[in-house]
C-alpha cells in the first residue's frame, strides 16, 4: 500500500508547505504518541540539527506527543545516529530526529528510529498515516505526557562514539581538520578526535540556523580541501548537516568519497579477519569497488539507493558493513544505522593500523570514470521500457562491454531521471551519457 506522507527516509519538505507545516506537524506526534502508547505508557526521543525550524517543530511534536499521553526526551542539536543510540540507552519507544539531512536551511524533515535504534518498517508508518486521518483527542489532564531535557546527551554520544574504536587508539601527532557543516555535528565531531589526542582545526562549526551545509560539509568539500592543504593536515573529514554520511580529503587535497571509505573499512577489517561476511552497496556504488573487493575475495552486492534498503540487504545476508557513495556507511559491529562519525573512526583506525595515508589507502582501488546526466520529466512516468531507450541502453551495453555499466533510474525526491554510465575512458563515458540522456530526452518530450 502506497504511503501518503512517509518516503524512503522519514518525511521531508520546503518548511511551511505541506505537510511540512506546524499544524501537520503537531498532528504527527500525536499520530506517532498514539501508535507507540498501545502497549501502555511510552517515551519518545526528539533530537534535531541546527536549521532555524527546528525550535518551531520540536515545540509541535512535544505538543502532540503530551496530548497523546507519551512522555518526551528532548536531546537538543544531536546527530542522527546519536538520537539513534540514546533511543536504545534510555529504552524509548521510539526516536524522532527533525533534520533535513544534506538539503539548504529551507527545507526540514522527520526520521524515525524503532526502540532498538532501527528505522521505521512499513507497517508502523501505515499506522501512523491511518492515526493521522484520525480526529485528535487529548488524554486527560493526569496522563498528559512528561517533558524532561537530556543536558548531558552530547557528552553520552562522544563517549559512545570513542567506545567504538578499541581504547589503545591514540591520535596523537595526526593533524585534522574536521567540518560540521554548522550542523548536528558541529559541537560533537572535533570534540571526538580531539579527546582521541589528535590536532584538530575546525570549519563549519558557528551554526546560526540558516547556515547548515552552505558551502560547507560533505556535499560542499572545496573549502575543507583549502583548509586540509594550507594546514598541511593529515587529512580532512566533512559530515553532512545531520551527521549520518561523511566524506574526506586527503593529505594532497583530494576527495575520498563514500565508496572508497567503504572499500578502506572493508579492506581493513577483511585483514585482520573481523569483515563478517561480504559488502553491500547500491546500484550506484562505483564499479571499481566492487572489481578491488573481488581481487580480495570479499564478496559484494548492490541493494536498491538508499540506506534503508543497504540495511535491509545486510539483514538479509547476516553482513556488518555496507553503505552509499555519498558517504553513508553502515558499521553494524558497532552501530544500527549510518554515522558519519563512526565511519570517519574506523577509516583513521586504518590509517593508524598500517601506518598508511589516507592517500595510500585510497590508492588500493581505482575509481572507474562516472558521469551521471539528471533529465527532468514533465510527470512521473517509466522510460526504462520505451522501446528507443530500450535500443540505446542495449548500445551503449554493447559498446562498453564488460568494461563498464548503464544505470536509469528514476530520482525519489525529485521529477528527473537519472542516466548513468560507467567504464574505463572518461571521454567515452562522457559520450555515451550525453547520448543516452539525448534520446530519454526526446523520449520524454514526444
Amino acid at each position: 500500500m502506497t504511503k501518503k506522507y512517509f518516503g524512503t527516509d522519514g518525511i521531508r519538505g520546503v518548511v511551511g508547505k505541506s505537510p511540512i507545516t506546524p499544524e501537520f506537524i503537531l498532528k504527527l506526534g500525536w499520530a506517532a504518541g498514539k501508535v507507540f502508547a498501545r502497549e501502555g505508557r511510552s517515551k519518545i526521543m526528539i533530537g534535531k540539527d541546527t536549521r532555524i525550524s527546528g525550535y518551531m517543530f520540536e515545540s509541535a511534536l512535544e505538543a502532540g506527543l503530551s496530548a497523546a499521553g507519551v512522555d518526551v526526551c528532548l536531546l537538543g542539536p544531536m546527530p542522527t545516529p546519536g538520537i539513534a543510540y540514546l533511543t536504545r540507552t534510555f529504552n524509548a519507544q521510539a526516536g524522532i530526529v527533525i533534520s533535513a539531512s544534506h538539503n539548504p536551511y529551507t527545507d526540514n524533515g522527520f526520521k524515525f528510529f524503532s526502540a532498538n535504534g532501527t528505522k521505521l518498517g512499513d507497517e508502523i508508518e501505515h499506522a501512523i498515516e491511518e492515526m493521522i486521518e484520525q480526529p485528535m483527542t487529548v488524554v486527560p489532564p493526569d496522563q498528559l505526557g512528561k517533558v524532561t531535557r537530556i543536558d548531558d546527551a552530547a557528552g553520552r554520544y562522544i563517549e559512545y562514539c570513542k567506545g567504538t574504536v578499541t581504547s589503545h587508539l591514540d591520535l596523537r601527532g595526526m593533524k585534522m581538520v574536521v567540518d560540521g557543516a554548522h550542523g548536528a555535528t558541529y559541537h560533537i565531531g572535533p570534540a571526538v578526535f580531539r579527546e582521541l589526542g589528535a590536532e584538530v582545526y575546525e570549519i563549519g562549526v558557528q551554526p546560526n540556523g540558516l547556515n547548515i551545509n552552505r558551502e560547507v560539509g560533505s556535499t560542499s568539500l572545496a573549502a575543507l580541501q583549502n583548509e586540509v592543504l594550507e594546514r598541511q593536515a593529515d587529512l580532512g573529514i566533512a559530515f553532512d548537516g545531520d551527521g549520518d554520511r561523511v566524506m574526506m580529503v586527503d593529505d594532497r587535497g583530494e576527495v575520498v568519497d563514500g565508496d572508497q571509505l567503504l572499500f578502506i573499512i572493508a579492506r581493513n577489517r577483511h585483514q585482520y579477519g573481523k569483515l563478517g561476511g561480504g559488502v553491500v552497496g547500491t546500484q550506484m556504488t562505483n564499479l571499481g569497488m566492487e572489481l578491488a573487493l573481488k581481487q580480495l575475495g570479499i564478496a559484494f552486492d548492490r541493494a536498491c539507493v538508499g540506506d534503508r534498503y543497504v540495511n535491509e540487504m545486510l539483514n538479509e545476508k547476516g553482513w556488518l558493513l555496507g553503505g552509499e557513495s555519498s558517504g553513508h556507511i553502515i558499521c553494524r559491529h558497532v552501530t544500527t544505522t549510518g554515522d558519519g562519525i563512526v565511519s570517519a573512526l574506523q577509516v583513521v583506525r586504518a590509517m593508524k593500523a598500517g601506518g598508511e595515508s589516507l592517500y595510500r589507502l585510497k590508492s588500493a582501488m581505482t575509481m572507474f570514470p562516472q558521469t551521471m546526466i539528471n533529465v527532468r520529466l514533465p510527470a512521473k512516468q517509466d522510460i526504462s521500457a520505451q522501446a528507443e531507450v530500450v535500443k540505446a541502453v542495449a548500445q551503449v551495453e554493447a559498446e562498453l562491454a564488460d568494461t563498464g555499466r548503464v544505470l536509469l533510474r528514476p530520482s525519489g525526491t525529485e521529477p528527473v531521471v537519472r542516466v548513468m554510465v560507467e567504464g574505463e575512458n572518461t571521454q567515452q563515458v562522457q559520450r555515451l551519457a550525453q547520448h543516452l540522456a539525448g534520446v530519454v530526452e526526446s523520449v520524454v518530450g514526444s
